[in-house]
C-alpha cells in the first residue's frame, strides 16, 4: 500500500468528521422532523446510524489518517507520542472544520424544513448531564488506546458499536468530542447545544479522556524486577 501523504491524512480527518456530524444530527432531523417520530424512537434511529457511519469511517481512513475524528484522541495521541505537535494542530483545525461543514450540509439536505444552514443553538444540556460526557469520553479514549495496543482487527466495529451504545446510555447522549459539539452549536434541531453548555462539555471532554489514558498507563505498566 502507498504510504499515506500529509494532505491525505488531513483530508480523511476532514471528511471523516464532516460525515460523523452528518450522521448525529441528520439523522436526528429525519425522525423527528421529517417522519414526526417521539424522542425515544429517534434516539435509538441515531445511535444506530452513527454507530454505522462511524464503522464504516474507520475502516475507510483508519490506515490513512488514524481516523481520530476528535480532537481529544488526537490530544490523546500527541501525548502517547503517536503524532507531532504540529501535524496533530492541523488534524484538529480540520476535524473542527470539517465537523461544521456537516452542520452547514445536513441544514442544506434538510432545507425545506430548517429554513437555513447555521443557526445558534439554545438547546440546554446543564447540570447532571456534564458528568455523562467524563464517562462517554473515557470509555471511548481507552478503548481506542487498548484496542491498538492488543493489535486488534475490529477496531472499526468496535468504536462503532460502542459509540452506538453509549449514546444510548449515557445522560449526555454522548458527544464524547470537541468538534462534534461545536459542530452542534450551529444547528437550532434538538441535537444541538447551546454555546454555554458547549464549552464545559469540551473540557468534561478533555477531562474523560486524560483520565483514560492515565487508566492506559496503569493497565499496561511495566513493573521493574529486582
Amino acid at each position: 500500500m502507498q504510504k499515506p501523504t500529509l494532505l491525505g491524512a488531513l483530508l480523511a480527518e476532514l471528511i471523516g468528521s464532516m460525515f460523523l456530524v452528518m450522521a448525529a444530527i441528520s439523522s436526528i432531523i429525519l425522525f423527528i422532523v421529517v417522519l414526526d417520530s417521539n424522542i425515544s424512537v429517534a434516539i435509538v434511529a441515531n445511535a444506530i446510524t452513527v454507530a454505522f457511519v462511524l464503522t464504516a469511517l474507520i475502516e475507510m481512513f483508519g490506515s490513512i489518517s488514524g481516523a481520530h475524528f476528535n480532537p481529544v484522541v488526537t490530544v490523546v495521541m500527541v501525548i502517547h507520542k503517536s503524532i507531532t505537535v504540529s501535524k496533530a494542530a492541523m488534524f484538529i483545525a480540520v476535524q473542527i472544520f470539517g465537523g461544521v461543514l456537516g452542520t452547514v450540509f445536513t441544514h442544506l439536505m434538510f432545507y425545506d424544513q430548517m429554513g437555513g444552514v447555521l443557526f445558534v443553538s439554545d438547546k440546554v444540556r446543564s447540570g447532571h448531564i456534564y458528568f455523562g460526557e467524563v464517562v462517554g469520553t473515557f470509555i471511548l479514549v481507552l478503548a481506542i488506546l487498548v484496542l491498538i495496543k492488543i493489535k486488534s482487527t475490529k477496531i472499526s466495529i468496535i468504536i462503532g458499536l460502542l459509540v452506538g451504545g453509549q449514546l444510548m446510555s449515557t445522560s449526555s447522549t454522548m458527544f464524547a468530542n470537541p468538534q462534534v459539539t461545536i459542530a452542534r452549536i450551529f444547528t437550532s434541531s434538538i441535537s444541538g447545544i447551546r454555546p454555554f453548555d458547549a464549552m464545559i462539555f469540551i473540557i468534561m471532554q478533555f477531562v474523560g479522556g486524560l483520565l483514560a489514558y492515565a487508566v492506559y498507563k496503569l493497565m499496561f505498566l511495566k513493573v521493574k524486577k529486582g
